[in-house]
């Protein structure tokens, strides 16, 4: 995707994310740490449904069943798992207001995002609280010494400015391949393309 076309993507999620949810919309309440979906509850007895945004409803991250294990020892970073991991320090940069450090984590040392520093910690700047959760890895690929992973992630919270705001969607991960004058930082995930839309 062209680097014009990265930044319009990108500007224009950001953009979209300030329109305010009834207050009968309110996401499912998450801690401050990043957290990986559970399974959507069964709705109860008395035929409720699951409040917005649980995995599998709309405004939420898809319904796995077969989540992310804990890992039972160190993680390779070239696989499906570290490229969740990207996501989640990205996610977890966010919430502390790390700006400079989550746009780090897109490709070309933030450059893939379409924007500067100053741009990209002002688009994060309307969010007053900013919450996040990972979802399972998904569509590895590989294309031209290059491979690719989809991530699915959700941003949401409160604005400053009032209301709530909750953005969903996939972010796509790229890596150079193991190939003969590649740097290590070329071998690890960045992101590379963002998919993140407003939800109800």
């Amino acid at each position: 995707m062209p680097s014009d076309a990265r930044a319009f993507s990108l500007a224009a999620l950001l953009v979209a994310g300030c329109t305010q949810q009834p207050a009968s919309q309110e996401p499912a309440a998450a801690n401050d740490a990043v957290t990986t979906p559970a399974p959507a509850p069964a709705p109860a007895d008395n035929g409720t449904a699951p409040p917005v945004g649980t995995p599998g409803t709309a405004g939420g991250l898809p319904d796995d069943r077969t989540p992310l294990e804990e890992p039972q020892g160190p993680i390779d970073p070239a696989s499906a798992e570290g490229a969740g991991q990207v996501v989640q320090l990205y996610g977890g940069l966010l919430e502390q207001r790390k700006f400079a450090e989550a746009r780090r984590l897109w490709g070309d040392n933030g450059g893939a995002s379409g924007m500067t520093e100053t741009q990209f910690a002002a688009a994060f700047d309307k969010y007053d609280v900013i919450h996040s959760e990972v979802g399972k890895p998904f569509g590895l690929e590989g294309a031209a010494g290059s491979s690719y992973i989809s991530v699915p992630f959700r941003l949401f919270g409160t604005l400053k400015q009032g209301g709530e705001f909750n953005l969903v969607g996939p972010l796509v991960l790229r890596r150079v391949n193991d190939v003969p004058g590649s740097s290590d930082a070329q071998r690890r995930w960045h992101i590379d393309q963002s998919g993140v839309k407003p939800r109800p």
